[in-house]
């Protein structure tokens, strides 16, 4: 297996664990061992080969088909997912009400919804930023150049816009 190629089976790898939530040593704790913390993180470093066998039950572990873990598979080839949307909520505190106010209203139905009141940041999916965007009567690339603006967004999340765009 060549290095590149595996370093992104290694970015798939994470990508899967963070999105359900999984440090390296949950997993260790999740599978009661079976996954030792520093070997998953070799392979998601790309430093250690992993298995055809060890591949598919890692699949099996994660709960997805072992073609989601391999690279070249998302539309595009893309091998690390686009950057997050994440809104800064302290800043959002700031802006007036009558820009903000849906925005407002919106990230603490979804800050309800999760139990997750940190206060300070909130991520959100592309389908929230679709969905903000017909609230706001705006495409989805204009209303992120003005969440841009205000300071909201982190303007990295041009690149989350115009991937969900392709």
């Amino acid at each position: 297996m060549s290095s590149e190629y595996a370093k992104q089976l290694g970015a798939k790898l994470r990508a899967i664990r963070t999105q359900q939530g999984l440090s390296l040593h949950g997993v260790e704790e999740k599978s009661q061992g079976r996954w030792k913390a520093v070997v998953v993180g070799s392979y998601e470093r790309g430093d250690r080969a992993v298995t055809v066998q060890r591949l598919a039950e890692l699949a099996d572990f994660y709960g997805v088909p072992v073609q989601e873990l391999l690279p070249g598979t998302t539309p595009g080839g893309a091998a690390e997912p686009p950057p997050k949307l994440v809104l800064d909520l302290e800043r959002l505190a700031h802006v007036p009400q009558e820009k903000a106010g849906p925005l407002q209203r919106y990230a603490a139905t979804i800050q309800s919804q999760r139990g997750d009141y940190n206060g300070k940041v909130l991520s959100i999916r592309q389908d929230d930023l679709r969905t903000l965007a017909v609230i706001y009567d705006q495409s989805p690339s204009v209303l992120t150049e003005q969440l841009i603006s205000w300071g909201v967004l982190d303007a990295d999340a041009r690149r989350a816009v115009q991937h969900d765009e392709l």
